[in-house]
């Protein structure tokens, strides 16, 4: 029994519990990067040998008799670290997995601890108000903010630029009856200057900036203030933080964070309204990592136009692209809709009337699509919306609706003419659960 679903809280450990979960999440960075240290050595000796997390655990016995310091996190938290080292590797070697090689974490990674779902009990306190039970520790708060429904797997505590947190893994028992939406299918193109646009609307959906202006000022001064402390402390503290420094960082970190909890917030918000409404969502296969390039080059080879790469760079970073997929991936099996991804070369200068693709249809970087066969004029995200749906209905098969009397052929190819489109377009059983008083 897996977890499913999982529920992000936030937590209010008093000031010798946060010193403690500090003290455990560089514990777990340093079980992480000695184990996996090993691993490198036992698979490039003589004997290629590959260690994995049970016979790791046997000497994580023996190294907690010997320090004090790998003794005082709990053993489960620590068996944790290795089940997810060996997480790591089994998507590292899965070719359909896109994950890297895992790396060493330094002390700067995000601080995180994880507890097994037998090892913690949850308890409501109030309305709005609840209590973890973690070991070691005791009884910590945290807010409530909504019910947590099914059994608790597992917990990860972990603390970012505003405070600490606590994520719950929830198992939620499947429904029998497996919702189906009949909703119309829809083309999603995700872009910069416009940040969505859907097929069947006549407008896009535009996010709001993620930072205002005033937060754009104080984190640029944050930056410039925290260079001078780098200089100065390399030049006179032998590269040690001072206190200072480092509560420019936490400043830093907080305006990130908060950046980032509004891209999530309005992307969660976006892909939960497409999901409800729509049976098939048509997206792009975008690489993003491959997008995020720099440009600099090497000495030898230095790169073109670098300052205006790392700009754009930023600003589809910003936009959180492969966010709205990953959450579309599992929000659309949630509501009962199918998830299709299409080839992206050409859908911005392809005609969705005629079928032409022209790259001189697409004057500049604008937002008008002008087709130089038909004549055909429409907002250009629009009209790759409506590429991306119908390379979607042909590789999908798409039927439309049942009794509509409307088929497809099943084809990888776009339609070489008109849109097509329809009408109306690891862990072991937990013994504790969630209790309520």
């Amino acid at each position: 029994m897996r977890a499913n679903t999982a529920m992000k809280f936030r937590l209010h450990p008093d000031r010798m519990q946060a010193e403690r979960l500090t003290s455990w999440s560089h514990t777990s960075r340093a079980v992480w990067n000695i184990a996996l240290a090993q691993r490198i050595w036992a698979y490039r000796s003589a004997q290629r040998k590959a260690v994995r997390a049970v016979a790791q655990c046997a000497e994580l016995t023996e190294a907690r008799r010997e320090h004090a310091w790998l003794r005082d996190l709990p053993a489960q938290c620590a068996q944790q670290v290795l089940q997810q080292l060996d997480a790591a590797y089994d998507n590292f070697w899965n070719p359909a997995h896109p994950a890297r090689f895992p790396q060493f974490k330094k002390k700067s990674h995000r601080q995180k601890i994880t507890f097994p779902g037998q090892a913690v009990r949850v308890h409501k306190v109030s309305r709005r108000m609840a209590q973890v039970k973690l070991p070691k520790i005791g009884w910590v708060r945290f807010r409530l903010s909504r019910p947590i429904n099914g059994t608790v797997r597992n917990a990860t505590v972990s603390r970012d630029g505003l405070g600490w947190h606590v994520t719950f893994g929830i198992h939620m028992p499947e429904l029998e009856q497996p919702p189906v939406n009949t909703g119309m299918p829809i083309g999603v193109d995700v872009g910069i200057a416009c940040s969505v646009f859907v097929s069947n609307e006549h407008h896009e959906r535009q996010r709001p900036d993620t930072i205002v202006e005033d937060e754009q000022n104080r984190l640029r001064g944050l930056e410039q203030r925290k260079a001078r402390q780098l200089t100065y402390a390399k030049k006179h503290n032998g590269g040690k933080y001072s206190n200072r420094l480092r509560k420019t960082i936490g400043q830093i970190a907080a305006l990130k964070a908060r950046q980032a909890r509004r891209r999530a917030d309005w992307n969660h918000k976006l892909t939960t309204d497409l999901t409800k409404n729509h049976g098939m969502i048509a997206v792009e296969d975008l690489k993003v990592r491959n997008m995020l390039r720099s440009a600099k080059g090497t000495i030898e080879l230095p790169g073109a136009n670098v300052a205006q790469k790392s700009g754009l760079n930023r600003r589809i970073a910003d936009q959180g692209w492969h966010q709205i997929r990953r959450q579309l991936e599992y929000k659309t099996r949630r509501h009962g809709g199918v998830l299709v991804v299409v080839a992206a070369p050409g859908s911005s200068q392809t005609c969705n009337e005629c079928g032409v693709r022209d790259p001189k249809s697409r004057h500049g970087c604008g937002r008008l699509f002008a087709c130089t066969a038909c004549g055909h004029t429409e907002h250009a995200d629009r009209n790759a919306a409506h590429i991306i749906l119908d390379r979607a209905l042909c590789t999908a098969g798409w039927a439309g609706p049942a009794g509509s009397g409307s088929t497809r052929p099943q084809s990888t190819r776009s339609p070489q003419k008109g849109r097509g489109t329809l009408t109306g377009s690891r862990m072991r059983e937990p013994t504790s659960s969630v209790t309520a008083t």
